[in-house]
């Protein structure tokens, strides 16, 4: 879980830069690096739900 984590910090970096040069350069192709850095975040932030349950329940 602590590489899960490690991983989301580093994914949640990567989308704040991208979306910051979208919306302040206007850079369009980091709109779209952005755009699937956040699919990439709602997938493993799933995967954290789910290991976080399981070991709630231990």
């Amino acid at each position: 879980m602590k590489n899960l984590v490690e991983s989301l910090n580093q994914q949640f970096e990567e989308f704040r830069k991208d979306a910051v040069d979208q919306l302040i350069k206007g850079n369009k192709a980091a709109g779209t690096r952005a755009r699937k850095t956040s699919l990439a975040i709602e997938k493993a932030l799933k995967e954290f739900r789910k290991k976080s349950i399981d070991a709630s329940k231990k």
